[in-house]
This record gives structure tokens, C-alpha cells and sequence, in this order.
């Protein structure tokens, strides 16, 4: 960041809250650019589907009978339902609610399981009947039923691909949150009075807990030394900076929109 921040007074703080500004703004324009690139790959695969289901028509609309509605319909339920648990996991956050949040983030990881569960015995019931790329079962088909079956494997695995990559990076933001946030501080007391007779020094974190206690200082004490050195705490997500949670949100409901196009693509076109 350049110095064209004018410092004045409380400069340091401008400073700060400037490059804490700049970092936000670069952090969700670069995942706004990540999702524009998945946007093209995509949006190539749609383009290729049109044009395919254009010139097989009644092809496209019988081999889409052989797709199970029932399971691809819960699909669709229950990645809608990620997606609100994803949403209220952000605001959780917002409002200061860290445990809350926690909670949603993983119920919108079990959401994902569910929906590779299903897609996994859909795809076995459908490679049980020998219906797979280039399998002889389906070259005996018709051509243009075979291109559906390839598109269906294609999209739906690459789909399936990111709903798997999304569960990591939102186990991976489950941990942030659950990590405590510690502050940076350093303190030297070196005396000790009747005031602290029968005290009892501790070090708590942000929430008040305890981590470390020392013994009780009595009147015969007449000199105490600590010294306490912290290293940076592990990076955490918390009220005050959620940002990689919004990223991580913003590529779970690209998951779920792209499977809305899926949807009625493969199975309501009957």
C-alpha cells in the first residue's frame, strides 16, 4: 500500500484501517474473478449442450426419462437447504455468533455428503445397467442419446467435482472458526505490594477463560517477575474479519446455482 494516506492524528490507525480496507476489497475481487473463470467453463459445457439437444431433440428428451426425477428433485432440495444454512452461517458471523456459525458451516458440509451420497447410488444404478461412456451397452443407443448420456457424465461429474471441493474448503473454515482468537500482548510485572497479597495472576484470552495460572502470591512475596511473550495467534475467523467465510459462501452458492441449471437440463425435460 502507498503512502498517499495522510497521516494525521491518529495516523497509524488511518493507516491500518486503509490497508485492512484495500485487503478486503482485493480478497473479494479476487474470488469474484475466480468465479468468473468457472462461469466460462460452464458456460462452454451449457453452449454444448444446446447446441447437441438442438439437433436431438426427441433423442435428448427419451434418454432423459431414464434418470431417476425422485432423487435428482432431492438433490435440488437439499442443496437450496445448504445454501440458506451457508447464508445464515455468514450472518451468525456478523452478529458476533461464532459458535452458531460453526454449526451451520457444518451442517452445510453434511448437506454436501448427502448430495454425493445420492449422486453416487445414481450413478451406480446407471453404470449397473451398463449405461457409461462408451460402454456397449450405450453405443447400442442412438446417437443422440449417447451424446446426452456423455453430457449427463460430464457435467454432473464436474458439478460433483466442485460440490467435493467446496466441502473441503468449508471444513477448512469450520476449523478458522473454531480456533480461538488470541491476542498479540507482552507485559513485565516486576513488584509486587500488599495489594497482591493473596492474588492469584492468570492469563485469559478474549472470551474470559483461563489459559494459564500462576500460583497464589502470598504476604511473604516481595517481588514478582513475569514475563509472557506471545506469538501471533493462528489466523481465525471471527466478527471482526469473515471475509474468507463470504468467499467460501459465494463459491458454495455458485455450486448450488449451477445445479438449478442442471436440474431441469437433465431430468424435467421429459
Amino acid at each position: 500500500m502507498s503512502q498517499t494516506t495522510t497521516p494525521g492524528p491518529g495516523g497509524q490507525a488511518v493507516l491500518r484501517e486503509a490497508a485492512h480496507h484495500f485487503d478486503y476489497t482485493g480478497r473479494k475481487l479476487g474470488m469474484w474473478l475466480f468465479l468468473f473463470t468457472e462461469l466460462l467453463l460452464f458456460g462452454g459445457l451449457f453452449i454444448a449442450y444446446a447446441i447437441y439437444r438442438h439437433v436431438n431433440f426427441a433423442d435428448f428428451h427419451v434418454a432423459a426419462k431414464d434418470l431417476d426425477l425422485v432423487l435428482g428433485t432431492i438433490n435440488t432440495v437439499i442443496l437450496l437447504t445448504s445454501s440458506l444454512t451457508m447464508a445464515l452461517s455468514i450472518t451468525a458471523m456478523q452478529k458476533g455468533n461464532r459458535k452458531l456459525a460453526l454449526w451451520l458451516v457444518v451442517l452445510t458440509v453434511l448437506c454436501g455428503l448427502a448430495f454425493l451420497i445420492i449422486k453416487y447410488f445414481e450413478w451406480t444404478a446407471k453404470i449397473s445397467h451398463g449405461i457409461y461412456p462408451a460402454s456397449p451397452e450405450l453405443m447400442k443407443l442412438p446417437p443422440g442419446e449417447v451424446r446426452f448420456f456423455g453430457l449427463y457424465y460430464a457435467m454432473t461429474g464436474l458439478h460433483g467435482l466442485h460440490v467435493l471441493i467446496g466441502m473441503v474448503l468449508l471444513i477448512v473454515m469450520a476449523v478458522l472458526i473454531a480456533r480461538k482468537p488470541f491476542r498479540v500482548h507482552s507485559f513485565r510485572l516486576d513488584d509486587a505490594d500488599e495489594a497482591m497479597a493473596g492474588a492469584r495472576p492468570a492469563i485469559v484470552d478474549g472470551e474470559g477463560k483461563p489459559l494459564w495460572k500462576g500460583g497464589i502470591i502470598d504476604e511473604n512475596v516481595e517481588q514478582v517477575s513475569v514475563v509472557v511473550r506471545l506469538k501471533p495467534g493462528p489466523q481465525t475467523i471471527q466478527p471482526s474479519d469473515y471475509v474468507s467465510l463470504e468467499n467460501a459462501g459465494l463459491y458454495w452458492h455458485l455450486v448450488d446455482i449451477i445445479w438449478i441449471f442442471l436440474f431441469p437440463l437433465f431430468y424435467l425435460i421429459t
